[in-house]
């Protein structure tokens, strides 16, 4: 088997040494100080300047090269820290562990668990130019946030007129060939309700209802890929099962993040003993005509009830179940509109990412993108409709703005001239549904001009995510040749 050693000796050998280190040093959100202190002591022993901001994130600067001095300040920007899941069975803690990555027919991978591509090969790209010697190049800055991945912290928290540079180049997108010109904003709509409980017929059994084997994803660029929502299939299959007979729900759980379409769910139910009993039959019915549902998007979806030991106790009331159900059932999830500007594109979305009923307190979190901010608000202020029509508290929370495309760009036109001269045909142009930090970053620095672009990745967001070798190295090559080129502009 192929181990993380392996990963050092790929080519770009500098980039894939700092991946390496990336994936050595646990680095979940909100837990990026002992990744941010590492860099800073690896600046220091280099000379280049480090800085830790009230918001925590590091900056790394590097003079201009000799003779470059009067050419703009250029930033490259990324996230230090990364979405953490893991496969069910897989013993990973990731506050303490390194990712096991390994190389495997070209592309680097963590078999069961993400695997921080997103965003630690943008952070490497950005670390390797640093300490490249014999490149030519303008004034450098490093910007690397903290808290991207749940809640954008770093970049919200960044006080106007921080970075010095006038051109931004950030490495958090995943897919090679195109230049990024804008992205989605967002929102997040929280739900909650505090549940009657009631006690239940001694005589009840209780049983564990389990959706699994869903491949999950990004909520933002992977949304529109009809993949199946565990969250919803658990609803829609324990909603359909409270029709037929007696059930008392008394714990619902579902989903990690709300930035990533949920892959497993879980119910803990009481039921009729007799019903109890005979459950085979309405699973694997249930389990074949999702099959057929998802046979092209999610195959190996599972559905699996366990009896449980444990002392029946309480559960939420009927009346409040069923609008509880309902409303997980029929919610949005999904995409709500696809772009008229760019074909293709996902414009406006919502992910139901995590849902948690436990002691009667319910909590469910959806996240809502849109390439327009105000569509986003529409959105989620239907979600927060909707939930109170239902009886349910709901809110807003951390929005976020979407980075409006700019196609004359300056900094667009240089880079496609140099990716036209070293690749031989132009990159696409592109925007992502997804949230990039550029909008935030535009908003306390109006003068950017920015463009962002990566290499394929795969998976992100989820167990198997993987990145490709070659993209890694052709993102390097186009890096240094823009560097040079901008520090001649």
């Amino acid at each position: 088997m192929a181990t993380s050693n392996d990963v050092n000796n790929l080519q770009p050998r500098s980039v894939w040494s700092h991946f390496s280190t990336l994936c050595a040093i646990p680095r979940s959100s909100l837990h990026e100080a002992a990744l941010r202190d590492h860099l800073v002591g690896w600046a220091q022993a280099r000379g280049i300047e480090a800085a830790v901001d009230a918001a925590g994130n590091l900056i790394l600067r590097k003079p201009a090269s000799p003779g470059c001095e009067s050419s703009p300040g250029v930033i490259l920007q990324g996230h230090l820290d990364m979405v953490c899941q893991a496969n069910t069975g897989t013993r990973h803690d990731f506050e303490r562990d390194a990712i096991n990555a390994v190389v495997r027919a070209g592309w680097v991978v963590a078999e069961d668990t993400t695997l921080g591509a997103d965003n630690g090969i943008g952070v490497a790209l950005a670390l390797a130019a640093l300490e490249q010697t014999g490149l030519v190049h303008p004034q450098l800055e490093v910007l690397l946030t903290v808290n991207e991945e749940s809640g954008m912290d770093g970049a919200r928290g960044l006080a106007p007129g921080t970075l010095r540079g006038s051109r931004l180049i950030n490495l958090d997108t995943e897919e090679w060939g195109h230049f990024y010109l804008g992205c989605a904003g967002g929102v997040d709509v929280e739900v909650r309700c505090d549940c009657v409980e009631e006690e239940l017929p001694p005589d009840y059994a209780l049983v564990q209802l389990e959706v699994g084997g869903l491949r999950g994803g990004h909520s933002g660029i992977d949304i529109h890929l009809g993949r199946g929502n565990a969250i919803k299939l658990l609803a829609e299959a324990v909603r359909d099962l409270s029709e037929h007979c007696d059930l008392g729900l008394i714990a619902l759980h579902g989903g990690t993040a709300r930035n990533a379409i949920p892959r497993e769910a879980f119910a803990l139910c009481a039921l009729p003993a007799v019903v109890a009993a005979s459950m085979d039959e309405w699973v694997q019915h249930r389990l074949a005509a999702w099959r057929v549902r998802f046979a092209e998007t999610d195959a190996q979806v599972s559905f699996a009830f366990t009896p449980d030991e444990l002392p029946v106790g309480r559960a939420i009331q009927q009346a409040e179940r069923d609008r509880i159900l309902t409303f997980l059932d029929i919610a949005l999830s999904g995409v709500a509109r696809v772009s008229d500007e760019f074909p293709g594109v996902t414009d406006t979305s919502s992910n139901l990412g995590v849902v948690a009923l436990e002691n009667g307190k319910l909590r469910a979190t959806f996240k809502v993108r849109a390439l327009h901010d105000a569509r986003a608000d529409e959105l989620a202020d239907k979600l927060i409709s909707h939930a109170e029509g239902f009886g349910l508290r709901a809110s807003k929370d951390g929005a976020y703005p979407g980075w409006t495309p700019n196609p004359s760009s300056t900094l667009l036109a240089l880079c496609q001239r140099v990716y036209i001269s070293e690749f031989g045909q132009p990159a696409s142009l592109q925007v992502i549904h997804a949230g990039l930090e550029c909008g935030l970053l535009a908003a306390s620095h109006p003068h950017l001009d920015m463009i962002s672009f990566g290499p394929d990745i795969r998976g992100a967001h989820a167990p198997g995510e993987r990145v490709e070798i070659e993209s890694v190295a052709r993102c390097w090559t186009l890096l240094k040749a823009v560097l040079q080129a901008l520090a001649k502009s």
